[in-house]
């Protein structure tokens, strides 16, 4: 067999259907030069890993104590055989003219190293959290700091750095971006629809944990690179604190100005304190959406997910300064 010019890794633990789905459109995907197709399996009990044997892919099963995303795509890719990986999770579709072009921006543009696209939800009408939660997967085309969990890489670079850091349980992929930019490679974002995802978010706890994962690698990631040349989140880290005092300081201060003059007026006053935070954010965001709901609910979202983002953080320190790690944090 000839050696194909991209391999595609998916890394998946119960996803069911949805990883039928992914590898069918990996399948109908057409490119000179060919591609494999490399499942690596966490430990699913759905019958996942046969599913993708049936479908022609090259199944890697992977039982770490600490799961991370990490620790599948460097299993992936390190098996595999081609010049470029594209790395895919279990639970996205990729569109058909994805890799032609990624393709043609990696050979145009020899100091790019990733090339990514743009990912979006697949039913974002079913629940509000996929609806709202589509518009985070939405950037600006451009050179970017960092990408995704889908993204094309060129393997040299990949090898270069050593792969992805298995100590991380979320913020891998932007973690090894800084690595990666750190040599004088960019990261390209193309103006080209690349997977649509499925979310399938329909608990508050999802939306929960999610946001707190977040905050875990907001925190983790900021301080393994802040005293690098990218020094990734640390801004944001701070801002998240900021933002999550003055909201619970104003929640604080209006309660307290309630009880103290025993009429609720300063509680009238936080509500349209919260509702110009809330319409000031769901218009900065208008040019990701044309639907004023969706960008009101946006914008709620905006700020509400700062408070488990800013639980994730603490509980980064509360482990850090007991010497323990934090296991994955699962939302699905």
């Amino acid at each position: 067999m000839n050696q194909p010019l991209v391999s595609v890794v998916v890394i998946g633990r119960n996803e069911g259907q949805r990883l039928a789905e992914c590898l069918d459109s990996i399948n109908n995907t057409q490119i000179a030069g060919g591609l494999e197709i490399i499942y690596v399996d966490s430990n699913s009990h759905d019958g996942s890993p046969e599913l993708a044997e049936q479908r022609g892919a090259k199944v890697l099963r992977v039982i770490p104590k600490r799961p991370c995303a990490a620790i599948g795509r460097n299993a992936g890719w390190l098996e595999s055989q081609a010049e470029f990986i594209l790395f895919l999770d279990g639970d996205t579709r990729l569109h058909p003219d994805f890799l032609p072009a990624a393709l043609q921006a990696l050979a145009e543009n020899p100091e790019v190293a990733i090339v990514w696209g743009h990912r979006r939800e697949r039913y974002p009408e079913r629940t509000l959290y996929n609806r709202v939660l589509d518009l985070d997967w939405i950037y600006a085309p451009g050179i970017t700091d960092f990408c995704g969990g889908d993204a094309l890489m060129r393997r040299e670079v990949l090898v270069t750095v050593d792969g992805f850091s298995e100590d991380l349980i979320a913020g891998e992929e932007p973690e090894l971006c800084q690595r990666i930019r750190a040599l004088g490679h960019t990261i390209l974002h193309i103006d080209q629809p690349m997977t649509d995802h499925d979310l399938a978010m329909t608990r508050w706890q999802a939306y929960w944990k999610r946001a707190l994962r977040a905050g875990h690698a907001y925190a983790e990631v900021s301080q393994r690179m802040k005293n690098t040349a990218f020094p990734l989140w640390v801004s944001e880290c701070k801002r998240n604190a900021i933002h999550v005092s003055v909201l619970l300081g104003m929640l604080l201060g209006a309660l307290g100005l309630t009880v103290q003059l025993g009429y609720p007026l300063p509680l009238v006053g936080l509500i349209l304190a919260y509702s110009f935070l809330i319409i000031r954010s769901a218009y900065k965001a208008r040019w990701k959406c044309r639907q004023p709901v969706t960008l009101l609910l946006y914008g709620v979202h905006s700020h509400f997910q700062q408070i488990p983002i800013a639980l994730g953080q603490l509980g980064y320190w509360y482990n850090r300064m007991r010497n323990r790690r934090q296991g994955l944090i699962e939302y699905k």
